[in-house]
């Protein structure tokens, strides 16, 4: 590791720095976030974890690629300390319709947690700046299944107009990556004094232009994977002294091996890869307290999007949920909440949309064909398509986009599924099916002698 940082860890943490610097050594833990409206099967034998409702430690790393469920949205594979989020989020006083922002979003664990915390009555912005980094960040949303979503991909300058708009926004750094040296050795290899410094100089620039977005009573979560108090603490620190900020505490258990910093009433919390099972980890929620009045939404203002053919009205009973709005775009039909469309016109006319709501059926003529995307939703109804129940090797050869054999004879499009999660469509024609997984989310690795998954 380079000689500037094992001196500043000295410094900072001078009691514990054999223990730091052994615990680097270590093989870190495997940590997962299940996806509580699609599965609930979890052994009694895995360890929860105690910061999070639906995180689980593992034992050892599975092959997550042979894992049928995982390709459907079932659980998420996310480092366990960065999970400490939802602590912060239930801190937060519950409102009504709350508008909220992952400005940093790619590649979609923070964004897929906060789907699970919020109301279906919610609506979360997931944003991320990086065009490379946008179609994962897309295709890790559109997996876990929820329509009251909205993908963007624009600078947090972007937001400063939006005046008020957002009741939480979660700013989750980027930053120096020291607490993931565990876990990515190119994470030492691009550090240097030089990029802490123009990372914490960023991380300055993204809280001044978001800060105006955020409503007066709103909340912001902070959060890095750096143990640097340039990037943490001393960023917390000139937040409050530009603005007027209330720091919110978050309660603790001791057995959790996290630390509370406190600096003359500013609270920030730390996970240390010697004192908990996860890596390197800080996050602060802070309440503004300053600011002009929300953001004022137009009721009836001009909108982009084209309303849902009349003539395709049968789709409306294929959601469970009865307060979606329907619309058209390139051949496709997509359901989003009907009482978020004037904050979603307010996005389009500033923001870069890239995606938004639900797609649930292509349309062709007359036809419906139903979207992948639909068999994964949340909102779906049970109902509408025959579901066919998979082994192991027949639901990876789906999603490997290979031909499988249907047990039934009743020619129409089916659901097929694994362990009760829905995997997606075939079109079964009574002597083969027709395999509708997407090309572009196929598994391309061959099938071994095919490990048995985790939870069984």
């Amino acid at each position: 590791m380079p000689i500037a940082f094992l001196e500043r860890i000295k410094n900072q943490f001078s009691a514990d720095f054999d223990r730091f610097i052994q615990s680097i050594d270590q093989v870190p833990a495997i940590s997962l976030r299940t996806n509580p409206h699609k599965f609930n099967k979890i052994p009694n034998s895995v360890e929860q974890i105690p910061w999070c409702e639906t995180g689980i430690f593992l034992e050892e790393r599975p092959s997550f690629t042979l894992d049928p469920i995982f390709h459907s949205g079932a659980y998420y594979v996310q480092e366990a300390s960065s999970m400490f989020m939802e602590q912060a989020f239930r801190q937060i006083e519950h409102g009504k319709d709350r508008i909220v922002l992952d400005l940093c979003a790619a590649p979609g664990g923070k964004s897929t947690h906060l789907l699970s915390l919020l109301d279906s009555s919610d609506l979360l912005v997931a944003n991320e700046v990086i065009r490379s980094r946008v179609s994962v960040l897309n295709e890790n949303i559109r997996k876990w299944g929820h329509q009251n979503v909205v993908v963007c991909s624009n600078d947090p300058a972007d937001f400063t107009p939006l005046e008020g708009l957002f009741d939480l926004i979660l700013v989750d750094a980027p930053c120096s990556g020291e607490g993931l040296f565990r876990r990515d050795a190119a994470a030492i290899s691009h550090w240097s004094v030089d990029s802490t410094k123009l990372c914490a100089t960023r991380q300055r620039r993204i809280l001044a232009d978001i800060w105006p977005s955020l409503k007066t009573g709103g909340y912001l979560i902070y959060s890095t994977c750096t143990f640097n108090p340039a990037e943490n603490e001393e960023n917390l620190k000139w937040l409050a002294e530009n603005n007027e900020v209330e720091s919110i505490r978050i309660p603790l258990q001791e057995s959790w091996g996290a630390e509370e910093i406190e600096n003359n009433g500013l609270f920030g919390y730390r996970f240390l890869p010697h004192k908990v099972m996860g890596e390197g980890f800080f996050l602060t929620l802070i309440r503004k307290k300053d600011g002009s009045d929300s953001y004022s939404i137009p009721k009836k203002s001009k909108t982009r999007l084209e309303k849902m053919p009349g003539n395709f009205a049968e789709i409306r009973n294929w959601l469970k949920t009865e307060n979606s709005e329907f619309f058209a775009k390139s051949e496709f039909l997509i359901a989003f909440p009907e009482y978020k469309i004037p904050v979603l016109n307010a996005l389009s006319e500033r923001l870069r949309i890239i995606s938004f709501g639900l797609p649930v059926a292509q349309f062709k003529k007359n036809d419906l064909l139903p979207e992948h995307t639909f068999a994964l939703s949340v909102d779906r109804n049970p109902d509408i398509f025959e579901s066919i129940e998979l082994d192991l090797r027949d639901a990876l050869l789906f999603q490997r986009k290979d031909e499988i054999k249907i047990a039934s004879t009743v020619k129409s499009w089916m659901l097929v599924q694994y362990q009760g999660v829905p995997l997606g469509f075939v079109k079964n024609l009574g002597n083969r099916a027709n395999n509708y997984f997407p090309k572009e989310w196929r598994i391309r690795m061959a099938l071994p002698e095919i490990p048995k998954p985790w939870y069984l």
